[in-house]
């Protein structure tokens, strides 16, 4: 993908595999693109902000009733200024708050108004993986067009084995510029 500047609002949510998220903000940086990361309360006890505050070279939202630094409520300028809203890690709480449109905290409040593409990629234990509440939010929001970053088995944090491992920055990030080029190629038309 050319290199071409985007703003890229990263949520992180409270899984283990968080600390995955700070190589997603360094090699997005690395491109050259604006990198905004709105944490969930659950998230900070997992990665602190200072982490994303360093690499991003931006503030990092966390709570929604934060007084903004302008005017415009901070879900709405969020939503507005980015090209991608990617959500890694995603845990089931929230996969579940964004299928059923609750916005209860920043992260969620801002992917309800959203206009730009949304991709998730999910980390949890392999049983709420496998859950059929879980797997149903999934078809949901893969229904209306939000991109799923398909998990990966192996080890989980809770030592047991299976799927449901945060898929690797790699396809992560490969998954991002697919959905990217399908917005360029779209308002192309």
């Amino acid at each position: 993908m050319k290199n071409d500047s985007k703003h890229i609002v990263l949520g992180v949510t409270g899984s283990i595999a968080a600390y995955k998220s700070a190589e997603l903000v360094r090699l997005l940086k690395k491109r050259g693109w604006n990198v905004s990361v709105i944490m969930t309360q659950a998230a900070t006890r997992f990665v602190g902000e200072l982490t994303f505050r360093t690499l991003s070279r931006n503030p990092v939202a966390i709570d929604m009733f934060d007084v903004p630094d302008e005017w415009c409520p901070e879900h709405i300028s969020m939503a507005d200024r980015a090209d991608a809203i990617l959500i890694a890690p995603c845990t089931a709480n929230v996969i579940a708050k964004v299928a059923h449109g609750l916005a209860d905290d920043l992260l969620s409040a801002t992917v309800l108004a959203a206009g730009s593409p949304v991709i998730i990629a999910p980390a949890m234990n392999g049983r709420m993986w496998d859950n059929p509440a879980t797997q149903a939010n999934i078809q949901l929001l893969k229904s209306r067009g939000i991109s799923i970053v398909d998990v990966e088995s192996g080890e989980l944090a809770c030592g047991c084995q299976g799927q449901g491992r945060m898929a690797s920055v790699e396809t992560i990030l490969r998954t991002l510029d697919l959905v990217l080029r399908k917005k360029r190629l779209a308002s192309s038309h």
